[in-house]
């Protein structure tokens, strides 16, 4: 089996890829297994890779100077993750990222998506749509977190992550809601009992 099939998959839902190209793709992408809490990259070290996650869970964070951790992100299959700035500009990353269950993800080199789309210059496409709908998540998510209510933030998180909640801690929930976790219990309680 192709390890890179899920990553094709996607990208075919935008750009229809020849074989050339699968193939091409196929041999750029490095697989990795990851385990529960293992780290995929590290806080202070340039980022070096572009990761799709085919199964599990990543969770991409940043750690304060008091050792708390602030959830930027989540990435279940389908999704990228990974800090840009940082694999962009070949400066230290501010993000840690690790799996919060044993996960399969494919990891891409800036080099490798640089050769990439030079040699297939109409797989820009696809990136440029990624990047787009990430803007319009990260904006989104921005404005919900100035304006909508701990209940509102919580409802969708749910109907964007419906199955997170299975083997996520509800600390780095509530780290992404911008709440605390006994804020969050008491919000689902709230849910529960409203039915």
């Amino acid at each position: 089996m192709n390890t890179a099939s899920s990553f094709i998959a996607h990208i075919n839902e935008t750009v229809q890829l020849t074989e050339e190209e699968k193939q091409f793709i196929s041999s750029i992408c490095l697989p990795l297994t990851v385990r529960q809490g293992d780290f995929v990259e590290r806080g202070g070290e340039v980022t070096r890779y572009y990761i799709y996650v085919q199964s599990g869970c990543l969770m991409t964070y940043f750690t304060d100077k008091d050792a708390v951790d602030h959830v930027a992100q989540f990435a279940t299959a389908r999704w990228w993750t990974g800090d840009l700035h940082s694999i962009t500009k070949g400066i230290p990353s501010i993000y840690s990222t690790r799996a919060l269950a044993d996960s399969e993800v494919l990891l891409l080199s800036k080099h490798s998506q640089e050769e990439l789309l030079a040699k297939y210059p109409r797989l820009e496409r696809y990136f440029r749509i990624l990047y787009q709908n990430a803007l319009v998540t990260h904006l989104h998510r921005i404005i919900q977190g100035h304006s909508a209510a701990a209940d509102e933030r919580y409802i969708s998180f749910r109907e964007k992550y419906p199955s997170l909640e299975q083997y996520v801690p509800l600390k780095y929930i509530a780290s992404y809601l911008g709440i605390t976790p006994e804020f969050l219990s008491k919000v689902r309680r709230r849910l529960m009992e409203k039915g």
